[in-house]
């Protein structure tokens, strides 16, 4: 298979590339990303076959439809890491929470957040691609809590790759944030940034596009990659777990196969609803796709409105940091999939010139055809937390919360619904701890203990160990010295 550019060919790039040329240079012509040609049709055909296959042989079996140029035993090396979570045999549990309500539990990876999903395999997969070519590369990561534990653990100590994570200081979670600078592999570097996350992200396109980084990376015998979902390697894993999750239902008896469902995601970089929106395009039976965000709610109003407008918008840290983005790469992708390259172009350099675009009133009745959309306050949020616990002895994490929202506003309920949920609730104790009990400004490890009592659920031991681990990484920089501080690591 091969992929194509979302703004169109600039002429410095090939009209195609493989997927291999895709994941190891992820920025396309003109700042654009890179998609497949033709996606693979799957249909109830690929779901029959499915039904009694395990999580790693229905994930082969889409990965080797897709025509990737990946060797068998470099995917089947990557898809063994799955192992390494909870339950093996089934990495993504899917739990009915009420009538008509599940929730697809994407956190049971050795970071404890979705990320772990695609990130995972994706370290092995460019890893061998790069040994193969006997190249090395710099992976840079930009995090808002859940990408950099994921990057740094899946690329640590691995060979001819190195990585530079990008986060913004004071804009995630306690634990989030241990779990990064406590990381100590030679080839790992952790940046802390004054800044907000929507700055590092924008930082690392910037290097990406960069041809004066690339060269000064070239001197040094290094080449550029990112392990961000602007990378299609993140994307492509993250098809799968929608599929399974609907798999799930029908093997629980919940739906019969070929019945529509919703799926319900909490949404900041757009990569995880992106998986889903290209299941459905695959045959997976889907009525739409919701998008659940926070305070920062940029997508609600360009789902609701067709209006994205930053003009007057900065970012909000809020219960939810993982969602806290206002430039969400990945609704590219969509738009490119809805609208074709020239109009993608068109309203990506809007976007960047005026920091608004807006779709024609036939273009948001496309869109709305496949996306609805709400927003959650902080406080809804934790009500959410809290009357799901009482109510149905479930706990969940603030970004799980908002799809409770959005599924009482957006969905019909008499069709099913499958939740997203990205993170443990190790990963926002203090919030958690607020909702159930009511403390307030408490530490990350005296709230896991709350939780954990009021619960009686163990605090996993990879997250407790985290309190008495040394800090390895301590850089915190200005955002306009995150390239020389990269150099400097390299």
């Amino acid at each position: 298979m091969n992929f194509i550019q979302t703004r169109g060919n600039d002429t410095s790039k090939p009209q195609t590339v493989t997927f291999s040329e895709a994941i190891l240079s992820p920025i396309a012509s003109f700042g654009g990303l890179y998609v497949p040609e033709k996606l693979p049709e799957l249909g109830n055909e690929f779901l029959e076959k499915h039904l009694a296959s395990s999580y790693k042989d229905m994930a082969r079996d889409m990965l080797q439809r897709f025509e990737i140029d990946i060797a068998s035993n470099v995917i089947d090396e990557a898809l063994a890491l799955y192992d390494n979570f909870d339950t093996p045999s089934n990495p993504v549990p899917v739990v009915k929470v009420k009538d008509n309500l599940y929730v697809s539990e994407l956190y049971h990876g050795p970071t404890r957040a979705f990320k772990d999903m695609a990130l995972q395999p994706f370290g092995v997969v460019l890893s061998s691609i790069a040994q193969k070519r006997e190249e090395n590369y710099l992976i840079l990561a930009a995090t808002s809590g859940d990408t950099g534990p994921a990057a740094l653990e899946t690329f640590k100590n691995r060979e001819n790759v190195r990585v530079a994570c990008l986060y913004p200081d004071g804009g995630t979670s306690d634990v989030q944030r241990l779990q990064m600078v406590t990381e100590d592999a030679k080839n790992l570097k952790v940046i802390g940034i004054n800044g907000v996350f929507d700055d590092a992200q924008n930082a690392l396109k910037r290097l990406l596009a960069s041809e004066d980084f690339k060269q000064a990376l070239q001197e040094k015998n290094v080449l550029l990659s990112a392990a961000n979902s602007v990378n299609f390697g993140r994307i492509i894993f993250q098809i799968i777990y929608h599929i399974h999750s609907y798999l799930e239902l029908v093997r629980q008896g919940a739906i019969t196969l070929g019945e529509k469902v919703y799926l319900n995601v909490p949404s900041g970089n757009f990569g995880n609803a992106l998986g889903g929106y290209y299941a459905w395009k695959m045959g997976l039976p889907v009525e739409k796709i919701i998008i659940s965000s926070n305070e920062n709610n940029v997508l609600t109003k360009l789902i609701k409105d067709g209006k994205y407008d930053l003009r007057a918008s900065h970012v909000v840290n809020t219960t939810s940091p993982a969602m806290d983005i206002l430039k969400s790469s990945n609704v590219e992708r969509v738009l490119f999939d809805l609208f074709g390259a020239q109009r993608t172009k068109q309203l990506m350099d809007e976007l960047e010139r005026n920091n608004v675009y807006e779709l024609s009133t036939h273009e948001l009745a496309t869109l709305r055809e496949c996306f609805d959309a709400d927003f959650c306050t902080g406080e809804e949020g934790k009500g959410y937390i809290k009357d799901t616990f009482d109510t149905y002895n479930y706990l969940m994490d603030p970004h799980t919360a908002t799809c409770f929202k959005s599924y009482e506003t957006c969905c019909d309920p008499k069709i099913k619904s499958i939740i997203y949920s990205t993170a443990e609730w190790t990963k926002f104790s203090p919030v958690i701890a607020n909702a159930l009990t009511g403390e307030r400004d408490s530490k990350d490890l005296d709230a896991l203990v709350v939780i954990s009592n009021a619960a009686s659920l163990p605090i996993p031991k990879m997250i407790k160990e985290l309190f008495s681990k040394e800090i390895a990484q301590s850089t915190i920089i200005e955002k306009e010295d995150i390239e020389k501080e990269i150099l400097s690591f390299l």
